[in-house]
C-alpha cells in the first residue's frame, strides 16, 4: 500500500526527521492538537442542552437545533428547558431517552442549586467550581480555549499573509519602494498600539470580527522585516535574474522563486506569534476591552480571580490553562526551528 502514501522530498524527510528528534516539542504538538481537538466539539462535551432526545419514536437533536415546548406536548411559543421537570416527565411518558453531554453546563449557563453564594469551590457537580456569576469555570474553560486558539490562528493566519506580501513587495524592487515601506514602518511601529486598541474597543461595539480586524491592524508587521532581508538578498542571485532574462513576470518570481525560501524563516516564527495572539486576546479580556461581556474567555476569568480573592480556583485555572497552552507553543516553536535549521543535516 505504498502507493497510498504520500512521497516526500529528501528536504522535507530531513526536517521531519529533525522535527522528530525533539521529543519535547513533537510531543507537544501532540498534546496541543489533542486539547484543541477536545474544544473543538464543545457543545457535545459541556452544554445545557442534550445531544439526542428520543420522543414519541422521533430522534430531536437539541444541540444543533431549538426546539420549542410544543413539539413534547407543551406550551407553544416557550423554549423547550430540557432539564426543567415538566420536559422530563413529558419524555419519560413518551417512552423516550435523553443522551446529555459529560457536563451539563454550557459557557453561559446560570448553575442553580448551589450548595453556596456564588463563587462555589470546586465539587462534584462543578468540577473546577463556579464563577461570581454562579457560571460553570471548567465549561467555560473549554469554550474559551476554543476561542482563544481560533482567534490566534485566523491572526496569525492573516496577518502572516498581508506582512509577507509586504515584505516581499519592499524587497523584490528595491530603491524608493524600499524607502517608502521603511519609513511608514517606523511610522507604524511607534504607535501606541495598546491605546489605540482600548480606544477604538471602547468605540466600536467589541465583537470576535471586530476585535480580529482591530489587532490585524496591529500585527501584520511582525515578518516584514524577515521576508524583505530574504529578498534582498536573492533578488540578485543567478537564477533570478536568469528569469528575468527568461522573460518571467516579477509576481511569478516572487511567488514561484523566491517566497518558497523566504517562507523557511517564517515558518519558524508561527507557533511563538501565535501565542503572542493569544496573550494580547487574554490580555484586552483581562482589562475588559476584548471581547462582549458574557463571552468565554480565559482573560475574563483571569480578572474574576483578581477580583475574588476568597476563590483562588478562579485564576488558578485561568493561569493554568493560558501558561500550558503558551509552554506548549514555545516547545513546538523551538522544535519547528531545529526542524529547518540546515546545521542539523544529519540529525
Amino acid at each position: 500500500m505504498s502507493f497510498l502514501q504520500p512521497k516526500l522530498s529528501p528536504l522535507t524527510q530531513r526536517r521531519w526527521r529533525n522535527f522528530r528528534a525533539n521529543t519535547r516539542g513533537f510531543w507537544s504538538l501532540v498534546i496541543f492538537l489533542i486539547l484543541f481537538g477536545i474544544s473543538l466539539p464543545a457543545e457535545f462535551i459541556a452544554n445545557d442542552r442534550p445531544i439526542a432526545v428520543s420522543y414519541q419514536g422521533e430522534i430531536y437533536w437539541p444541540v444543533f437545533h431549538n426546539y420549542g415546548e410544543e413539539v413534547f406536548g407543551g406550551v407553544p411559543g416557550l423554549t423547550a428547558d430540557f432539564t426543567g421537570p415538566f420536559l422530563k416527565e413529558r419524555i419519560a411518558q413518551g417512552g423516550g431517552w435523553t443522551v446529555w453531554p459529560p457536563i451539563p453546563f454550557s459557557y453561559d449557563t446560570v448553575v442553580t442549586n448551589l450548595p453556596g453564594p456564588a463563587p462555589t469551590a470546586p465539587d462534584g457537580v462543578n468540577w473546577l467550581g463556579t464563577d461570581d456569576q454562579a457560571r460553570d469555570v471548567l465549561a467555560r474553560v473549554i469554550y474559551g480555549f476554543r476561542v482563544s486558539v481560533l482567534f490566534g490562528l485566523i491572526l496569525t493566519i492573516f496577518s502572516t499573509i498581508i506582512g509577507v506580501l509586504a515584505g516581499a513587495v519592499q524587497g523584490y524592487f528595491g530603491g524608493w519602494t524600499d524607502l517608502t515601506f521603511q519609513r511608514f514602518l517606523e511610522i507604524w511601529g511607534g504607535l501606541p498600539f495598546l491605546y489605540i486598541l482600548m480606544i477604538l474597543s471602547s468605540i466600536i461595539e467589541p465583537g470576535f470580527w471586530t476585535l480580529l480586524g482591530i489587532m490585524l491592524l496591529v500585527s501584520w508587521t511582525w515578518p516584514v522585516g524577515v521576508v524583505r532581508a530574504e529578498f534582498l538578498r536573492a533578488r540578485n542571485l543567478e537564477y533570478v535574474r536568469a528569469a528575468k532574462a527568461l522573460g518571467l513576470g516579477d509576481w511569478r518570481i516572487i511567488t514561484r522563486h523566491i517566497l518558497p525560501n523566504a517562507m523557511v524563516a517564517t515558518l519558524t516564527f508561527l507557533p511563538f506569534t501565535l501565542g503572542g495572539s493569544v496573550t494580547t486576546l487574554t490580555s484586552l479580556d483581562f482589562l475588559g476591552f476584548g471581547l462582549p461581556p458574557g463571552s468565554p474567555s480565559l482573560g475574563e476569568l483571569l480578572a474574576q480571580g483578581k477580583e475574588n480573592l476568597q476563590a483562588p480556583w478562579l485564576g488558578i485555572s485561568g493561569f493554568f490553562v493560558i501558561g500550558v497552552m503558551l509552554t506548549l507553543l514555545i516547545f513546538i516553536g523551538e522544535a519547528i526551528r531545529d526542524a529547518f535549521d540546515p546545521r542539523k543535516g544529519n540529525a
